[in-house]
């Protein structure tokens, strides 16, 4: 068995369980080739927005017991809520085990502050129209379908994948600036407070860089996400890094069929592995 790579720390956001566009089953790969000591969850793991649509595959529900597993070895997991697992804001304090369910967290590392939330709260569109939000989720997702079909033909045609979602992002000016203005506020407000690490989630655009002010300069962090880009943000030795997602550094072909569970065969499932999970943290 391959020796699992060993990180101080990483950052997954906007997994999106849950939906159709998830990468779960290459999730699920990088999961079980790291060996973390910490884990933030920083948003939209699981998307309850979409959940009435009664699709949770196998690999969604071996990426939730991946987790639980970590949660049984006692590595540290925040899980910060997001505008699409909201339903969890009721339960922010939450304590199982060494997992904790927040709305943002600040950690010293290496003697420096990082400020972790997911960044909804900058959304213009959740704050005052949140139907529009979850209008805007679906049509995202019936996107993200699409493209599956179209990277499927181009494959055949010999031809590399393409992201007609981002092709459209980076072809409309709104949606440039709106990640601009995003990142920019998650920066001043962050410099404003002595931070010097600002990490968020959200807007499925994984980046790090330097943003500098009137009032200092902070580094900007974003995790990106597990439907578009397959990225992740890993901490080591005073070092962060985008971790992206290459199917050729991991050689095992998970198999799944494509079942997928009911609610109520999903709620069962819960329920087994929590239970398990009890007597493994008493």
């Amino acid at each position: 068995m391959k020796q699992k790579r060993k990180v101080e720390l990483v950052v997954i956001s906007d997994v999106h369980l849950g939906t159709r566009g998830s990468n779960a089953k290459e999730l699920l790969q990088y999961l079980r080739s790291i060996k973390p000591k910490t884990v933030i969850l920083n948003g939209d793991i699981i998307d309850v927005w979409q959940f009435k649509k009664s699709y949770f595959p196998k690999s969604h529900m071996q990426v939730v017991k991946h987790i639980l597993h970590w949660i049984s070895k006692g590595v540290k997991i925040y899980y910060i809520t997001g505008n699409h697992d909201e339903v969890l804001r009721k339960f922010v304090g939450f304590k199982f085990g060494s997992l904790q369910i927040v709305n943002k967290v600040v950690l010293e590392l290496d003697g420096k502050k990082a400020w972790f939330f997911h960044g909804d709260v900058f959304d213009v569109t959740m704050q005052h129209s949140k139907w529009l939000a979850k209008l805007g989720s679906v049509g995202y997702d019936l996107l993200i379908i699409i493209n599956r079909i179209v990277n499927n033909w181009s494959k055949r045609l010999g031809r590399g994948k393409i992201s007609l979602s981002k092709k459209i992002k980076n072809g409309v000016k709104s949606a440039v600036k709106f990640i601009n203005n995003f990142e920019n506020i998650a920066a001043s407000i962050g410099i404003e407070n002595g931070y010097d690490y600002v990490i968020c989630g959200h807007i499925h655009q994984a980046e790090k860089r330097v943003i500098e002010n009137n009032s200092g300069y902070i580094t900007y962090l974003n995790s990106g996400d597990w439907v578009e880009n397959l990225t992740a943000l890993e901490y080591n030795k005073g070092e962060w890094k985008i971790f992206k997602y290459d199917p050729s550094l991991f050689s095992l072909e998970l198999a799944f069929n494509n079942q997928s569970f009911t609610s109520k065969e999903l709620f069962q499932e819960m329920l087994i592995e929590f239970d398990i999970l009890k007597k493994v943290v008493r």
